[in-house]
Formats: structure tokens, C-alpha cells, sequence
């Protein structure tokens, strides 16, 4: 038993090192200094967003000891990420592993460097989920559960498997007393569209919506329950524009059936920013087609 556990010490010990060469110090605020993750060999490092509190004067701490200073490219505070670039010639990005390969019971590592060396906690993974939507209304590809210790500073850091692939970056700026992981899958869409548009772009109908349940016939016509009933609807948007009204029940967009206010949210992706897409509603108890050129939000 003794040399098991001499062995598994030792690997982890490798990973941390090994992991750690990815990993850097991002000085972006008053209080402890946060964490980063090298993401490409040309320069973009991922933070979370809560710990970069302004906008320039931001030091970057290299795994050599050396700092360099970093500007910043956007953030998405739906999914607490923000997208920083620096001169990190000689530093390689992180290994990246696909988060579907986690499973309930793997070992996970923690990784930080709020200060000038990599700090790191151990833990299991404790649940995996669907995509969920974060409180500030990010869509997230997968949920993660994990048991390890965020220390101070570790927001921003990555959560390693056992190969010492990163499987996707904590934070605990998201939920409400407990950390959450986003995944690489997640943090790969949220910095491709940032370095893209300097922000993740957002579709927008321009209306108030609730849930409500359609009648018999109106729910047979379109094989669903629930759909959203319009509560209001905003002067001048793409929603008054196309033709919808306050009464209306939106029962899909796209073709995608809508049933709940998550359901419409994930339908307004970017790339649908300044399209025309088609709103099934039910309006006096008849199925109506209507097509609406979605605007972007501010």
C-alpha cells in the first residue's frame, strides 16, 4: 500500500509541475492576485471575469518568476470569462481534454498561482451533468461537481483530470457560496467569439415573456404543453417590427419548440444576431408563422 501511495504522490506531484508550466499570476485587482491559463502560443490567456476589476495596468506573473504586463481583449460576465493578451513568448498553452470524458468518482486537481508558485488541491469529481444556464444567464456545456478546495486566488485557475489535461477553468464568482466549473467546450465558444467581436454577441426579440399551459387543441397541433405567453413588448424591437403582439404564445423559433424562458434564451445564440428566423405563435387559438429579423443586446 505504502508504495501505491509513494506512486500516486509522485504522479501528482509530475502533473502539478508539468500543468503548472500553463499556469500564470493575473494581477487585475486590489485585493489577492487571481489566476490565469495560457490558452494559445500566440498570447490569449483565460481568467474569470469577477477577479479583473479594471481594464488596464494588468501584470501578468509568469511560471519563471519574470511578469509581463497584459491588456484585455473582452469579458462575458454570464459566464464569469474574460479573455486577456500578453507577451508569453517561450510559455506553451495548456493541454485541453474534451469534458465529456468526466466521470463520477475520477480524481481532479485544482490549480492555482496566486502567487509566484502553482498551489494545488486534490478532490473528486462529486457529479456530472447536462448544459445548464448560470445565474447570470450564460449557457454552459456541461455541469461539473467537484469536492476540491478553492484556496484564495484560484478563480481563474484550471480544474485538471489525471493525465494532467485541462478539463475546464473554476471559478467562484458564478454560484452563490460554492465553486463551478466551466468547461473547455464552453471556454473555447466564449473566447473565439470575444477575440472575434471583443464580446459574446447575443440575439435579441424584444419581449416579456411567462410560462403558461396551451389549451387541449393548441396543445395538440404542436405536440407540447407549455409555451410563452407575451406579456409585453418593446417599442421599435425586432419583436414589434415582425408583426408580434402582446397576447401572443410563442410556441417555437426556428423550429426549435419553446416551452420555458431557458428554452427561448438558448435560441437567441450569436449566430442568429441580425437573422431572420421564424416565431410559431398561437394568437386566438390559431398556430401562426412569423418571421422576425432578431436584433443584438446591448
Amino acid at each position: 500500500m505504502s508504495e501505491i501511495l509513494s506512486q500516486l504522490s509522485k504522479d501528482i506531484s509530475s502533473i502539478v509541475e508539468g500543468t503548472g508550466k500553463a499556469i500564470v499570476r493575473v494581477e487585475a485587482r486590489r485585493r489577492m492576485p487571481a489566476t490565469g491559463i495560457i490558452w494559445t502560443d500566440d498570447g490569449v490567456i483565460v481568467t474569470s471575469h469577477h477577479v479583473v476589476e479594471r481594464d488596464d495596468n494588468i501584470v501578468i506573473g509568469l511560471p519563471d518568476g519574470s511578469t509581463t504586463s497584459a491588456t484585455l481583449v473582452g469579458r462575458d460576465p454570464s459566464t464569469d470569462v474574460a479573455v486577456l493578451r500578453a507577451d508569453i513568448a517561450g510559455h506553451s498553452p495548456a493541454v485541453r481534454a474534451a469534458s465529456n470524458g468526466v466521470k463520477t468518482g475520477h480524481l481532479a486537481l485544482a490549480l492555482g498561482r496566486p502567487g509566484n508558485s502553482v498551489r494545488a488541491t486534490l478532490g473528486m469529481v462529486n457529479a456530472v451533468g447536462k448544459a445548464w444556464r448560470t445565474p447570470a444567464g450564460g449557457p454552459v456545456d456541461r455541469y461539473i461537481q467537484t469536492e476540491v478546495t478553492m484556496s484564495p486566488g484560484f478563480s481563474g485557475g484550471p480544474l485538471v483530470d489525471a493525465s494532467g489535461a485541462i478539463l475546464g477553468m473554476n471559478t467562484s464568482g458564478l454560484l452563490r457560496g460554492s465553486a463551478a466549473t466551466i468547461p473547455v467546450e464552453t471556454l473555447d465558444r466564449v473566447v473565439n467569439a470575444i477575440l472575434a467581436h471583443g464580446k459574446v454577441r447575443t440575439a435579441y426579440l424584444g419581449v416579456g415573456t411567462q410560462p403558461v399551459r396551451l389549451q387541449a387543441a393548441a396543445s395538440a397541433n404542436v405536440d407540447q404543453e407549455t409555451g410563452l405567453l407575451i406579456i409585453s413588448v418593446e417599442e421599435s424591437g425586432p419583436a414589434e417590427r415582425g408583426g408580434l403582439l402582446q397576447g401572443d404564445t410563442i410556441v417555437s423559433l426556428d423550429g426549435e419548440p419553446v416551452r420555458q424562458v431557458d428554452d427561448l434564451l438558448s435560441l437567441l445564440s450569436s449566430d442568429r444576431v441580425g437573422k431572420a428566423v421564424e416565431v410559431a405563435v398561437i394568437r386566438g387559438g390559431v398556430l401562426s408563422k412569423i418571421s422576425v429579423s432578431l436584433g443584438e443586446r446591448e
